[in-house]
């Protein structure tokens, strides 16, 4: 059979789009950017999900880790369609019965939804989500940030997680992998045979790009808003001051370089964040506070720039971190990076000698001792930046679209990896 030069030959095109189902359980600032590009393919009519408005609510929203009440900066909800599901009843938390929502697959039905997207299966909506899907002999990709570096559970919890994979591997056609160590996690509970497509955790790289180099005009002038004096370097640590975000390995680390005079003059410790931590860490930090520690509070999302700039080092040092996307966002930056062994991303984004350190995690000796390494050598440092920035441009809502459209093809009759304008 010949078709008329005019005529693209997929089944799925701008007359006839493919509609894809995106179930999430509230808007959030990482995946808006990244929605509203999967929006701008020609050939895909997005239908976004979310089972809570808890995070665009008016009068904000109280977050459990850093302890304040967020209202974001950056828009959430602009530049792809969206509805907020019904619910029993309007929860003020995300958990895995708040909120329980219904009608999810009668929505499906009536959008004629062809693939749904799940992100997440640990609360019970996203369960239903994946359940719904399945009575409708819709294809459904599971995406999350679990890693192996999850917390030790005891046998009969362990048995339990292995029966919730043996079940949903029979409602799941394929999984979209943030990452190597995401990967790792997939094969083991889904078997070496399970469809796994790449769909790497990215932030919007432009923005940050941006952002980073307007900041760097004002660089002088910032740093004397926070009275931070001239050629003292700065080490930055931006995330929840939460148990396993480990600042305190990195206050203790920083205290014993500070103390034994290796650096002179003395660097600084940006402490961005908030959380049930912050006095515990302020109290160890003691005399330290406002001379060589500063504590800065939650910042939304459009001040982080600034920081990234600013500083010479990053630091995560997490344990049972899934991914970190804060490291993506420094590296936007071009900053040497420091994470411990249990930051997800590390394996994808941190390499040892070329843009950064990785430490073992909780170890306070060697997290020090590579403070002192990036701290004395500016000319290192000035390279592990330039190789950050490098290593960065790989992780990008492209590839994210990419990754997505690989997946469709796969279980979606008719439908081409190829963007739509290239097929002819």
């Amino acid at each position: 059979m010949t078709s008329s030069p005019d005529i693209k030959p997929a089944r799925f095109s701008e007359d006839h789009k493919l509609c894809l189902g995106y179930y999430v359980t509230h808007p959030i600032q990482y995946q808006a950017p990244m929605l509203r590009r999967i929006a701008q393919e020609p050939d895909i009519d997005l239908r976004v999900f979310f089972s809570s408005n808890i995070s665009v609510r008016k009068q904000g929203y109280d977050d459990q880790d850093f302890k304040v009440n967020i209202k974001w900066d950056t828009p959430l909800l602009d530049g792809y369609k969206y509805e907020f599901l019904p619910a029993v009843r309007n929860s003020n938390e995300i958990a895995f019965t708040k909120p329980i929502n219904y009608g999810i697959r009668s929505r499906f039905k009536k959008q004629r939804i062809d693939a749904l997207w799940v992100h997440g299966y640990s609360n019970l909506s996203n369960l239903q989500a994946m359940f719904a899907a399945k009575s409708l002999r819709i294809p459904v990709f599971l995406r999350s940030d679990s890693t192996l570096y999850d917390h030790r559970r005891c046998g009969m919890k362990l048995a339990a997680k292995n029966l919730i994979f043996k079940i949903l591997r029979s409602k799941v056609s394929g999984a979209l992998s943030v990452g190597e160590a995401n990967t790792a996690y997939w094969l083991k509970y889904f078997g070496d045979d399970f469809p796994i497509f790449p769909c790497k955790y990215a932030v919007d790289n432009a923005f940050f790009q941006q952002q980073c180099r307007a900041a760097a005009g004002t660089r002088k002038e910032f740093r004397q808003s926070l009275g931070l004096e001239a050629g003292r370097t700065v080490i930055l640590f931006a995330a929840k001051l939460i148990e396993r975000k480990r600042c305190i390995d990195l206050l203790r680390a920083f205290m014993q370089i500070s103390t034994a005079g290796e650096l002179l003059p003395c660097p600084y410790l940006l402490i961005v964040g908030d959380g049930e931590e912050r006095r515990a860490l302020e109290t160890q930090a003691g005399a330290a506070i406002g001379k060589d520690v500063r504590f800065l509070g939650f910042r939304n999302q459009s001040e982080l720039p600034e920081f990234y700039d600013l500083c010479d080092v990053f630091v995560l040092p997490s344990v049972n971190e899934p991914w970190g996307l804060a490291i993506n966002e420094a590296m936007n930056a071009g900053r040497a990076m420091i994470v411990s062994d249990q930051v997800g991303c590390q394996r994808d984004l941190v390499h040892p000698g070329v843009n950064g350190c990785v430490v073992g995690a909780g170890d306070v000796k060697a997290l020090a001792a590579s403070l002192r390494l990036l701290l004395s050598e500016e000319t290192m440092r000035h390279a592990m930046g330039v190789e950050s920035l490098r290593i960065i441009q790989g992780f990008t809502f492209e590839q994210n679209v990419a990754g997505l459209r690989q997946a469709l093809q796969a279980f979606v009759p008719g439908f081409s990896a190829a963007p739509y304008d290239s097929v002819s």
